[in-house]
């Protein structure tokens, strides 16, 4: 399975957006700063996946939210509201 991913910088919020046979792995080397293009925001954190059985389908969504702003915008929509939907855990 691959794995199109979404994670955000704890530093500053920013998105790095991949695809990936073994997301764990991944991310662990995006936060040991071995990614050039995501090393001077570490940490990550995962925010958004989805699986697919193709590489090619998941390059092919990997691109799509890459190239459109509507739909990076719909899942950061949804992502708020489910951070706003989720249970507190202060009591």
């Amino acid at each position: 399975m691959f794995t199109v991913y979404i994670l955000e910088s704890q530093k500053n919020g920013r998105w790095y957006i991949g695809h990936t046979e073994h997301m764990q792995e991944r991310l662990l080397l995006h936060n040991a700063g071995r990614v050039r293009s995501s090393a001077a925001h570490i940490p990550y954190v995962i925010v958004h996946q989805e699986m697919y059985e193709m590489r090619s389908t998941a390059i092919a969504r990997e691109m799509q939210i890459k190239r459109s702003g509507i739909i990076r915008k719909a899942i950061k929509n949804r992502l708020q509201r489910e951070k706003n939907t989720a249970p507190s855990s202060n009591g």
